[in-house]
């Protein structure tokens, strides 16, 4: 594939979008929830959509891909964890966030936090954990998009150009239009993902196998070890465990949460977004059992999809290379967005309360530009695999989960209990990931689950003994009465 191939596919992709982006920003109004949550205002389909394409990143296609490849059916176990567990989150907490979302105009998780346990730090230091934890997660999509750009054109293309290109798009559309630009063009590019990803996998069952017995047979036959579940228990719960939280503890996916315009378009969202994630998960899963077969040997496993990609016609390889941009290009715009959000509401307002909505989207915006930039610099060092890297991701994120589970399930929840469970167990779980870089050369199972314990047991031994604040039952009642209102 010629470096004039993708950039003609790229050249005409980005046009849609930006002409996507372009309608959006005329429904845009000047507020912070206009920016930041489309103004609470989306359908079902459209938020199902921006869910998913927010959560399948360019992990799947590459890094869930890589990982099927050089591990097998734990691979499998591991996401379908994730996506069961996911559900069951979003059923319990996707209403009770959507309520208080409503009833207290809140535009972030953790400008929530703040208002539920009085305390403007505790709002302040989950914007922090999650700033530092996401921007390996975040710097993932551009690595994809370097690998993909480099690999598809055999070095023609460089890594960094495919870097530049991705935060110069997911940045642009999260700046010009917000959350509602966001939105549009996820539903786009979520189902660009799994069309594309279909036609890929039909393509190889049927020309590299001859079908769909064939292809199983042969799976069967050729990597037989794939088919076992050859993870150690503990590295299987140390990569899942934290993933399983997802849906709660990384913010730009919860803060999703906020913006069905009602209960029918929540109820959807959820419900569209388990059909699409069972599907996609299936797809990427068979295509990594593909790649074993169809390009065996590789000493990278996030190698497999671009050099599968080198197997098939330069059209289907084309739209492929697109619906995976096109979901890293989502998943960066939302983070951004969110990261932004967070650092202007719940880290700059606490130190200059008197700046206006207009001067908060301002400064969120600038915010966008340097997380990119970080971004860029973090994906240029390339370290370890993609799924791992993801996996740290959410297992510093972890942290936040006592208190966020405390928000709605218990009133014995303290500000101290919050602020300093989130703020030990971060430094410690980063601290213990940094440990086993330098000593194991990588990542091992006990960081996010000892980070996890330690941050549980000072949530509760802190909380048990201080005072809730007093205006506890008086939000959860106000919460209650917003979903007994509308039927929860």
């Amino acid at each position: 594939m010629t470096p004039l191939h993708i950039i003609t596919a790229l050249v005409l992709w980005i046009f849609i979008g930006v002409v996507i982006s372009h309608y959006a920003r005329k429904e845009i109004g000047i507020t912070l929830e206009d920016f930041y949550l489309a103004n609470r205002k989306l359908g079902g389909f459209v938020s199902a959509m921006t869910y998913s394409a927010t959560t399948f990143s360019a992990f799947m296609m590459i890094g869930l891909v890589g990982l099927v490849y050089a591990a097998g059916v734990g691979a499998y176990g591991f996401e379908m964890t994730y996506l069961m567990f996911t559900i069951i989150l979003l059923v319990l907490f996707a209403p009770r966030f959507w309520c208080a979302g409503r009833r207290f105009n809140f535009i972030t998780p953790s400008e929530m936090l703040s208002h539920r346990y009085e305390d403007e730090r505790v709002g302040t230091i989950m914007a922090v954990v999650c700033l530092v934890m996401l921007i390996p997660y975040t710097s993932i999509q551009m690595m994809g998009a370097g690998f993909l750009f480099s690999g598809l054109t055999g070095g023609a293309l460089p890594y960094s150009s495919g870097v530049i290109t991705m935060g110069a798009f997911a940045g642009f559309v999260a700046i010009w239009a917000g959350m509602k630009s966001v939105s549009w063009t996820d539903a786009f590019q979520a189902m660009t993902m799994l069309f594309s990803a279909v036609i890929l996998l039909l393509y190889i069952i049927y020309v590299f196998f001859g079908g769909a017995g064939n292809f199983f047979s042969a799976v069967q036959t050729d990597s037989p070890e794939l088919l076992k579940m050859t993870w150690d228990i503990r590295l299987f719960i140390g990569i899942t465990f934290p993933w399983a939280f997802f849906a709660l503890t990384n913010p730009q996916v919860s803060q999703r949460m906020f913006v069905s315009k009602n209960i029918l378009s929540l109820k959807r969202m959820i419900l569209y977004f388990a059909l699409f994630g069972f599907i996609y998960t299936m797809i990427t899963t068979l295509l990594g059992f593909s790649a074993a077969h169809v390009v065996p040997g590789l000493s990278d496993p996030d190698g497999a999809m671009p050099a599968l990609l080198v197997k098939v016609p330069t059209i289907l390889a084309l739209v492929i290379f697109v619906g995976i941009f096109a979901a890293a290009a989502s998943t960066l715009s939302s983070i951004s967005l969110t990261l932004s959000s967070m650092i202007t509401r719940d880290v700059a307002k606490t130190v200059r309360k008197n700046i206006s909505e207009k001067g908060e989207v301002f400064m969120g915006k600038v915010t966008i530009l340097l997380v990119m930039v970080v971004c860029a610099l973090f994906a240029s060092l390339r370290l370890e695999l993609i799924a791992i890297l993801s996996a740290m991701s959410s297992g510093g994120l972890l942290v936040t989960a006592p208190s966020l589970v405390g928000t709605f399930f218990w009133k014995g929840g303290t500000a101290k209990g919050a602020l300093w469970s989130m703020a030990v167990g971060g430094l410690i779980t980063g601290v213990l990931y940094i440990i086993a870089f330098i000593h194991v050369g990588g990542v091992t199972w006990w960081p996010s689950v000892i980070g996890f314990l330690v941050t549980l047991l000072l949530f509760v031994g802190i909380s048990v003994n201080d005072e809730p604040p007093e205006g506890t039952d008086g939000f959860l009642e106000e919460v209650q009465a917003e979903m007994d209102e509308h039927g929860f």
